[in-house]
């Protein structure tokens, strides 16, 4: 029962704002599945990546010249790649988050526009759906972009340090 009444209330606040509010339901979701996919990553795999270039800086013999430089910034370009991956992709989708919230706000200004030139502006309840349908998709725009930005933020807290981590350990000792 409280499934169903959740998911009513849930289909009334999605048709109140528009088709703009679905787009923006699937922004979210691929912004919040490639922030839990790099998270899983920095947490899991990106172990892997860092101790095979350990493995490789490890086994060489001479670390000093130039060319061992050059072969370190390699490894750990290499590693900062696959590290940095999606990310990009997550802060446009947070820039993208208000602007979706933006056409919402337009395209629900002309719903209540269309009602006032049908109506001649005297029809309050008729323009509430308009009014509803614009300031909705804005607001779901911006918590979308708040919530990708907190997830963010702890991304690229974490990249970073495992980025400085792998520079720390590949020394340039012997």
């Amino acid at each position: 029962m409280f499934f169903v009444d959740t998911m009513a209330e849930v289909g009334k606040f999605m048709d109140s704002g528009g088709m703009v509010l679905w787009a923006i339901v699937v922004l979210l979701f691929v912004m919040w599945t490639l922030i839990f996919e790099r998270a899983w990553y920095l947490r899991s795999s990106v172990v892997l990546e860092v101790q095979g270039a350990l493995n490789v800086w490890e086994k060489r013999t001479e670390r000093k010249s130039k060319h061992a430089h050059q072969i370190r910034e390699k490894l750990i370009s290499e590693v900062s790649v696959k590290i940095d991956e999606n990310i990009m992709m997550i802060k446009t989708l947070v820039a993208l988050a208000p602007l979706f919230g933006l056409l919402g706000t337009v395209t629900g200004m002309i719903v209540v526009f269309d009602v006032m030139a049908f109506t001649g502006g005297g029809d309050a309840k008729a323009m509430a759906g308009g009014v509803s349908q614009a300031t909705v998709p804005t607001m779901s725009g911006m918590v979308a972009a708040l919530s990708g930005v907190f997830g963010l933020t702890y991304i690229e807290r974490h990249a970073e340090r495992e980025k400085h981590l792998l520079e720390d350990h590949l020394t340039m000792d012997h």
